[in-house]
């Protein structure tokens, strides 16, 4: 079973900064994507960002310059640093990881969600 779970959430000013953590383990053999997803009161799940093993990385034009995703591959980890926060990325952020259990059996899984609140 493979579990995700996130830290770094809360609660913060207009132009603050938050950084959120996704620590994924499990019985593993391969991780792929790592990414991150928000979802905002009455709108559908989004992709912020996400990023390969090898380091390539994709993200919402509505984040490009603000927003970081890195990853620690030793330690199954992926990182998103948010910085010139807008109210408007007020939304629960969700983890994802696709990878392999094993040979020929691949896996998708989500983290259970943190909550990021931008005040005006």
């Amino acid at each position: 079973q493979v579990q995700l779970v996130e830290s770094g959430g809360g609660l913060v000013q207009a132009g603050g900064s938050l950084r959120l953590s996704c620590a994924v383990s499990g019985s593993i053999f391969s991780i792929n994507t790592m990414g991150w997803y928000r979802q905002a009161p009455g709108k559908q799940r989004e992709l912020v960002a996400d990023i390969t093993r090898g380091g390539s990385t994709n993200s919402a034009d509505s984040v490009k310059g603000r927003f970081t995703i890195s990853r620690d591959n030793a330690k199954n980890t992926v990182y998103l640093q948010m910085n010139s926060l807008k109210p408007e990325d007020t939304a629960v952020y969700y983890c994802n990881a696709e990878g392999k259990l094993r040979v020929g059996v691949d896996f998708r899984s989500w983290g259970q969600g943190t909550q990021v609140t931008v005040s005006s």
